[in-house]
């Protein structure tokens, strides 16, 4: 018998993310993407949206951008020296940061932009904000998980499902030394993508 979306079952969905143009932003793959129902990986009004669904049922939902990623604050944009932020041929678009020196910090991560002429110019909203999204979905697949497997070993879920402070997954502390130094060296050589879901494509990790 099949198994209905419920709190604690490792639940495959099929995705596509679109503005309200239609015009897609993100799409998972055929074969789709697993998360752990019932632990806030999600947007919580999606999360809602799922409960008590089986596979092969689909829907489509609106998210306001409270709902999703915020709305636009415009008093989150900032101007700084690069060499505030370090190196300066290592500060790229794309590099997150806890703090901004002459910035009160809250909270927030300030994700470089754009640099250029020894500035660069850092943003607190995520690339989103502001927007209105429309996502088409349908549950693939409903399981109840390993008995093995404990919620520290769930399933990551692509940033474009996740509540904006969830995007910054994985935490430094939990990285070897030689992890660390093997991803600076690839932000240092990558050539930068600054398009949106590039930035959404996986969590940005804070290297400051």
């Amino acid at each position: 018998m099949a198994l209905a979306v419920e709190n604690n079952r490792l639940v495959t969905l099929w995705v596509r993310m679109a503005d309200m143009t239609g015009k897609t932003l993100e799409e998972s793959p055929e074969e789709g993407l697993t998360y752990w129902h019932g632990h806030g990986d999600i947007f919580p009004k999606i999360e809602t949206a799922l409960e008590g669904r089986f596979p092969g049922e689909g829907f489509t939902i609106h998210l306001e951008p409270h709902d999703a990623f915020g709305e636009y604050d415009c008093d989150a944009i900032v101007m700084t020296d690069v060499a505030n932020l370090g190196d300066p041929e290592t500060v790229v678009p794309g590099l997150v940061f806890e703090e901004v020196p002459g910035v009160v910090s809250d909270g927030r991560l300030w994700r470089v932009t754009d640099v250029a002429d020894g500035k660069a110019v850092l943003e607190a909203n995520h690339p989103l904000a502001g927007i209105g999204l429309q996502f088409a979905i349908r549950v693939l697949k409903v399981e109840e998980p390993d008995e093995s497997e404990g919620l520290e070993e769930r399933p990551v879920v692509p940033g474009f499902l996740q509540v904006a402070d969830k995007l910054v997954a994985e935490d430094e502390d939990d990285l070897s030394d030689e992890e660390m130094d093997r991803m600076l060296e690839n932000r240092q050589s990558a050539e930068p993508d600054t398009s949106s879901m590039a930035k959404l494509a996986k969590a940005p990790r804070i290297i400051r």
